[in-house]
């Protein structure tokens, strides 16, 4: 999420008019459906209007990409391509979309050249760019994250998504699946007597020589998911109202005490690994106690921390088995 915050989401016969955020109507999954015209307020209260389920999407941020696969509709057009299959592997691309531009300066003559039927977009999104692709075609707008409830914001982007995509059946699926991986979760630390553990989990990097560690507070989606898994968070920085991520150095670490510390990194970017890598010799590092004593674990590249159901699905297989071994 360096790279996150650095960057840092036909009308036909009876008209069905599906309100999102507040709405009760049911979406159309059935094809026999897919000419019913659909109407949304998206997160900024901007009514959206369909002529139908939408089927040529472009995604301008990951975490909506990664709904709309899970969902069963390929995107069109996707912000960072090679950054998206670097850092999701959790649920990959199945097509090869046009690659927009980045993240936070999509390209609007790629986008308009796509001619899609609908564009999903992110609060991270600067305005002026939402306002300029309003232009090109419908912008369903969600809020990025939300440290109040990071996994309410992830499932009513998800919904929201579904309604516009005329995939609610596969959504209610996908939220049953999660629910599921989090009992099931939840009971294997509790089998193994973690219950209560003192957790933290991070992500770092290294600019300029300097070692930079991000906390994922309560606030943060993956602080959320460890908290529904019985797993007691050991940070106490305090996260943004966003993400909940918060920013320490290997000086913090000395006040989280003993606990299990997990981290993601990735391959493909050389400087996304410190715990592994520079700090392997450096003298606060090696004297903490959870590094005496081995209980540091390096989770799977490729589950991308702000996702959706796919990757916390694969977050919490994995926590569990780092634990548990």
């Amino acid at each position: 999420m360096r790279r996150l915050l650095l960057t840092t989401a036909v009308a036909t016969t009876a008209a069905l008019t599906l309100t999102a955020c507040g709405t009760t109507e049911p979406a159309a999954d059935d094809a026999k459906k897919t000419t019913e015209r659909i109407t949304l307020i998206d997160a900024t209260g901007t009514k959206v209007e369909l002529d139908g389920p939408a089927k040529k999407v472009v995604g301008t941020e990951w975490n909506v990409v990664e709904h709309l696969i899970e969902l069963g509709v390929d995107p069109v057009g996707v912000s960072d391509v090679k950054g998206y299959k670097t850092w999701d592997t959790a649920v990959p691309l199945k097509n090869e979309p046009k690659d927009i531009g980045t993240r936070g300066e999509p390209s609007m003559e790629t986008v308009a050249a796509l001619k899609p039927d609908l564009i999903l977009a992110t609060s991270d999104l600067p305005p002026a760019a939402v306002k300029q692709l309003r232009k090109i075609a419908p912008v369903l707008e969600v809020k990025a994250a939300d440290a109040a409830d990071p996994i309410g914001r992830m499932t009513e982007n998800l919904d929201l998504i579904a309604k516009a995509t005329g995939t609610t059946d596969k959504a209610t699926e996908l939220k049953k699946q999660f629910e599921a991986k989090l009992d099931e979760g939840r009971k294997a630390l509790a089998d193994a007597k973690l219950a209560g553990a003192k957790y933290a989990f991070a992500d770092g990097y290294v600019v300029s020589n300097q070692v930079s560690i991000r906390p994922y507070t309560s606030g943060s989606l993956i602080g959320a998911v460890n908290e529904k898994l019985g797993l007691k968070n050991a940070w106490t920085v305090k996260g943004d109202p966003a993400y909940g991520l918060g920013a320490t150095d290997v000086e913090g670490l000395t006040k989280i005490g003993d606990v299990q510390f997990a981290y993601i990194g990735n391959d493909g970017d050389a400087s996304s690994n410190p715990f592994a890598g520079v700090l392997a010799k450096d003298k606060v590092w090696t004297s903490l106690p959870f590094v005496k004593k081995g209980n540091v674990h390096r989770l799977p590249d490729g589950v991308w921390m702000f996702g959706g159901p796919g990757s916390m699905n694969k977050y919490v297989d994995s926590v569990v088995a780092a634990l548990t071994k």
